[in-house]
């Protein structure tokens, strides 16, 4: 009898620095989210976005919801993202960091459409953790060339 493919483990990642929010990135690449699941706490200076993450790498294409959090967050700006499309589904192509004053500056996200947040942060703060079990995606994510 055989037997059934090992559990992954959920992602854990935390970012404190440029080269930490490298690896999120690209965890977070192809991961979408509607509009409503970007939460700003301005008296908590966090900002989270609940995210339908694409599990690269795993054997069947997959996806698995996940949080991300930032904290130590100063302000947000959104392009092309329109608060009361709350339903709205957009698609995260990457996630870059622009030195300010150090140690802060700017982490933007980057969506398909040419929309973009762009968070003022302090520092580098940022959680990325799995909260739920993957389930199977109908399709690997394609970029046009």
């Amino acid at each position: 009898m055989a037997k059934p493919p090992a559990k992954t483990a959920p992602l854990k990642l935390l970012a404190e620095d440029a080269e930490d929010l490298e690896v999120v990135a690209a965890a977070l690449q192809d991961a979408v989210l509607k509009i409503g699941d970007i939460a700003w706490e301005t008296k908590a200076r966090r900002l989270t976005l609940t995210v339908n993450r694409y599990r690269w790498g795993a054997q069947e294409p997959e996806r698995v919801r996940s949080a991300v959090q930032m904290g130590s967050v100063l302000g947000v700006q959104a392009r092309r993202l329109r608060r009361n499309a709350s339903e709205a589904v957009v698609q995260l192509l990457t996630l870059a960091f622009e030195p300010g004053e150090a140690p802060g500056g700017r982490l933007v996200f980057r969506f398909a459409g040419d929309a973009d947040l762009a968070v003022e942060v302090e520092c580098i703060d940022l959680v990325l953790a799995d909260i739920s079990e993957p389930w199977a995606a109908k399709s690997e994510p394609r970029h046009e060339d």
